[in-house]
């Protein structure tokens, strides 16, 4: 049997990196072409262990270069996207916000926009053989703004984004949404929490309190530290991803959360804390290294996520507790550092 071509964006990057391992393990009928433009973010030493699989195929290359896009869908007859890629770093979007609108935005439009002209003959008409070709968009909760102390991020929240890096998610959230409403088109987006896990960039959170701890130097840690996330295993929301693009509703958004809500200090205490116990010092805790400095401009309070949608209408559920997960995250990092 033919397996059939998904395109997979940012697949080199750390929820990508963690998604098309697990994909291709999971399904034989798939070949996955990798879309990646390989900057900071991306790493192909994540993809080791597939790299060899007949089922996959690596490209290195941009999303807005519609040619190259264009390219892949007819040589590889493209009949699934889904779309990781996207600039994320919110310091980085403060500092240098064009990348991050011509990435997420632009680039989110090429993708869907040579999809709907390759599996589309007019709006509201698929051609013969591509009428179960979707495309999913994997987007963040950020676009929703910052909670008070209660309440959750819901489906139906107004957006709200409050960083150049949300607002250029919000607008690719909108432009997926625009292709469905309008032309008809077979989409989904999810909207995630913080991801933490096995791969993900040394300049996030969690890696850089286990880095800096390790090597000895201040942890930093925004303003007051009492920041709160609510935390998703990444392998967690691989399977989330994986049932909205096999059986969610086209034209839904699902928001995929851990219920697992932490502050800044919460996580850098439990992190040393197991630092402690796993290599002790030689004198006092690794605690002794955190250090508080300036608040970043426009920091949200608080991110929640009310995942009920996905657990009530799809059967998803977070597997991994924190406990076990941040464990299983330490211990990637201090054999991979």
């Amino acid at each position: 049997m033919m397996s059939k071509a998904i395109l997979v964006t940012g697949g080199a990057g750390f929820i990508g990196s963690n998604f098309v391992p697990y994909f291709l393990n999971k399904y034989s009928e798939y070949h996955l072409i990798n879309l990646d433009k390989l900057t900071y973010a991306g790493n192909l030493d994540n993809l080791k262990e597939i790299e060899k699989s007949e089922r996959y195929t690596f490209v290195q290359g941009d999303i807005c270069n519609r040619e190259l896009v264009e390219y892949l869908f007819k040589t590889f007859d493209i009949r699934g996207v889904i779309h990781f890629a996207a600039e994320s770093h919110v310091d980085n979007s403060i500092s240098g916000p064009e990348v991050f609108i011509q990435t997420n935005i632009n680039g989110t439009f090429t993708l869907i926009d040579v999809a709907r002209k390759y599996w589309m003959n007019a709006p509201f008409e698929y051609k013969e053989g591509y009428e179960k070709c979707r495309f999913h968009h994997i987007s963040t909760d950020e676009v929703y703004g910052t909670l008070g102390e209660t309440g959750l991020f819901e489906e139906v929240t107004p957006y709200a984004p409050n960083s150049p890096y949300s607002a250029a998610k919000a607008s690719s959230d909108f432009i997926v949404r625009s292709y469905h409403h309008t032309y008809g088109m077979d989409v989904t987006t999810s909207n995630c929490s913080n991801n933490y896990g096995p791969k993900q960039h040394n300049e996030k959170l969690i890696p850089v309190i286990i880095r800096k701890a390790i090597n000895g130097e201040n942890i930093p840690i925004y303003g007051d530290g009492k920041n709160i996330r609510d935390w998703l295993y990444v392998l967690d929301h691989c399977t989330g991803i994986d049932l909205v693009y096999h059986t969610g509703k086209s034209g839904e958004t699902y928001n995929i959360g851990g219920r697992n809500e932490k502050t800044n200090m919460d996580i850098v205490n439990h992190i040393c804390e197991y630092l402690d116990k796993k290599q002790p010092k030689t004198q006092g805790s690794y605690k002794d290294q955190i250090s508080f400095v300036q608040d970043r401009a426009g920091h949200d309070r608080r991110y929640a996520i009310d995942a009920t949608k996905i657990e009530k209408e799809l059967g998803w559920k977070a597997e991994e507790n924190f406990e076990n997960g941040i464990i299983k995250t330490i211990e990637w990092y201090l054999n991979n550092l």
